[in-house]
């Protein structure tokens, strides 16, 4: 009896996904007319509206991505709730899957483009961009549309001793960036911007509005950290703020070969993740040379008695300390370490149209890799013609102390670091020379890096590793399940399973979304 019964709900959750993968026999001029509706219509843009090229591109970051595969039906642009409880509403009613854009920096455009013909709309939070921040219990509300730039300033401008661990580029939306984790420069203190959020506001598959009461702990912890596009539109997110200094130092400082870079960097690897969390040391590799990029919440002084002490091959001394307000040092450039420009000008421009082309990938590191390899990447890949460059973010410190599964993110204790690889050329014909080198170093990077599996972080989204098959099926979550290991461990099932509770018809879908897993049939 077990096993028929088993085996009914298997053919149920199949009978389910079959008619999901199905459009609905309404064309798609019933769900813009559906959507037309139920929603302000200056808040939609189909493509016959004039201003549709121009607010498709206006987020996207990479400008490869404008001439994108196939483009959205219409953009709803929603300023309230209502607005994205209609358009899902829409979407089911009329076989018309919605992807959701927050920012743009998506390294694979998923968030707003499909990368083969599919029918489907755009949900743009850029509208939705409110931060308020409770200076009294150290909280604040930030919707999904908001940049972190934006979230730095408001607050630090209510209370300066404030503020948030995120990211290091301030146009990175909101959303996308804490749906895969959100890094940055001060998580060996503070975390991952997920291990800061206390609650949410979500629409789920079937339009409806709940917080993290509503929704229950197993969807809360798959938001934080499982990934964009996979479990329902997170409108706005609760964070608790962080104490920061008065003053926090930084410094910037390049080493060529001929300055020991080599020596150095290989000392890196075991020093940076051992040092008090207070201080985060990354590494630019570029050419020939690398460039050690640091923040320490506290002063010169006592930064350079640390770097005596505990690093002393950089030759870090006073002369290189920067001090600064925590702002200001959120406001300095990702790839000089340095910025004139007041602080408003850096952290609230939304930039319009990309002219960089990139692509990226992502590794862990665990072990060190000894000096002679990097002699080698030093020699063979960085005087490659298409060379771009890697960073490398140390882990240690809080992240030692989180268990693998507190989140989806499960990439904890153990690491040393993580290298993101960027390739970038200006004008299309580049491409090839870039993107060959990227392949050619990320496979002998294969060696060095985590293996079984060969990790990676989903931010950093990389289609090579996997996508999913046009239309669902019954093992889908299975077939999914090499790369989804990659990026989430054995996290992976619970994201899966979580998935089935929430949305087993697979609304929220593409190229390398989390299929719902599929019950078993028991024996």
């Amino acid at each position: 009896m077990a096993t028929l019964r088993g085996r009914g709900l298997a053919l149920a959750f199949l009978a389910s996904l079959l008619l999901a993968a199905v459009p609905s026999m309404a064309s798609s001029d019933d769900f813009l007319q559906c959507v037309r509706d139920k929603i302000p219509g200056e808040l939609v843009y189909t493509q016959c509206s004039s201003s549709f090229a121009g607010v498709l591109v206006n987020y996207i970051k990479n400008a490869k991505f404008v001439n994108t595969t196939a483009k959205p039906l219409c953009i709803v642009t929603p300023t309230d709730a209502s607005h994205v409880q209609a358009a899902i509403r829409c979407g089911r009613g009329h076989g018309v899957r919605l992807r959701v854009r927050s920012g743009g920096h998506d390294y694979e455009g998923l968030s707003y483009r499909s990368a083969r013909q599919e029918v489907f709309g755009l949900l743009d939070l850029a509208a939705l961009r409110a931060v308020s921040v409770d200076e009294a219990a150290s909280t604040a509300w930030v919707e999904s549309g908001a940049t972190i730039g934006e979230l730095y300033y408001a607050v630090a401008k209510n209370n300066p001793r404030l503020a948030f661990p995120s990211g290091e580029c301030p146009t990175i939306g909101v959303g996308g960036h804490f749906s895969g984790g959100g890094i940055g420069m001060m998580m060996r203190k503070y975390g991952l911007s997920i291990d800061r959020v206390v609650d949410a506001k979500l629409v789920n598959a079937n339009g409806d509005l709940l917080d993290r009461a509503g929704m229950g702990e197993d969807l809360f912890w798959a938001i934080r950290g499982g990934g964009g596009g996979n479990f329902g539109v997170v409108l706005s997110w609760k964070v608790q703020l962080v104490p920061v200094p008065a003053t926090v130092t930084v410094f910037n400082i390049a080493k060529t070969l001929e300055q020991g870079a080599i020596d150095i960097l290989t000392k890196w690897q075991d020093v940076a993740p051992a040092l008090p969390s207070e201080l985060t040391i990354t590494v630019m590799v570029t050419g020939q040379q690398a460039v050690f990029r640091a923040l320490y919440l506290g002063e010169c002084g006592s930064l350079a008695s640390t770097m005596r002490d505990r690093f002393p091959e950089l030759n870090m001394t006073s002369a290189d300390c920067q001090p600064m307000t925590w702002l200001q040092s959120a406001a300095l450039s990702f790839f000089s370490f340095t910025n004139s420009k007041p602080v408003e000008d850096v952290l609230l421009p939304r930039p319009a149209s990309p002219t960089t082309f990139s692509k990226g990938k992502s590794d862990y590191v665990r072990r060190a890799i000894p000096k002679a390899v990097w002699k080698e990447i030093y020699a063979s890949w960085f005087t490659m013609k298409g060379a771009g460059v890697i960073v490398l973010e140390p882990h240690g410190g809080f992240m030692c102390g989180v268990p693998e599964d507190a989140t989806p993110y499960p990439h904890r204790r153990g690491v040393l670091y993580v290298i993101q690889y960027i390739a970038y050329w200006m004008s299309a014909d580049g491409g090839p020379a870039a993107t060959s080198w990227l392949d050619g170093f990320y496979g002998f990077m294969a060696h060095h890096v985590t293996k079984h599996p060969r990790e990676a972080y989903v931010n950093f989204r990389d289609l090579d590793i996997g996508q999913n098959a046009l239309e669902d099926d019954f093992g889908a979550a299975e077939n999914a399940r090499f790369w989804g290991q990659r990026y989430f461990l054995s996290n992976y099932e619970k994201l899966a399973k979580v998935k089935a509770a929430v949305d087993p018809t697979n609304y929220f879908r593409n190229e390398q979304s989390i299929p719902p897993m599929a019950n078993q049939p028991r024996e």
